[in-house]
């Protein structure tokens, strides 16, 4: 199976930026769709980014878009997501997901799920 690491989470100030990383292990061409999600306290875990990996086409919903940029090193299995321009907004834990296409931003639609890294962004 998939198994997805994230990491690099922390707390910043507004205005500022973080990298997330999300290692991949026993990756599977089967799998390879790679989202990050968010989650914030009492709320919906929401889409944020998402690439075909390695090197493929890349995604992003509109809260995030020309802010974040999601990459991919296929040597080191690891898929960013580079976070600039951060707001308050913008905390919340956020996963590494793994599914065989891009369909939407339902996370039912993604098969395997990291544990996530949180991400505090302050005023």
């Amino acid at each position: 199976q998939v198994q997805l690491v994230e990491s690099g989470g922390g707390s910043v100030q507004a205005g500022g930026s973080l990298r997330l990383s999300c290692a991949v292990s026993k990756y599977s061409y089967r799998q390879n769709f790679i989202g990050w999600f968010r989650q914030a306290p009492g709320k919906e875990r929401e889409g944020v980014a998402g690439s075909y990996v390695w090197g493929g086409n890349r995604y992003y919903t509109d809260s995030v878009k020309g802010r974040f940029t999601i990459s991919d090193d296929n040597g080191k299995k690891t898929v960013y997501l580079q976070m600039n321009s951060l707001k308050p907004e913008d905390s919340a834990m956020y996963y590494c997901a793994a599914a065989s296409r891009f369909a939407g931003w339902r996370p039912d639609e993604y098969n395997y799920w990291g544990q996530g890294t949180q991400v505090t962004v302050s005023s």
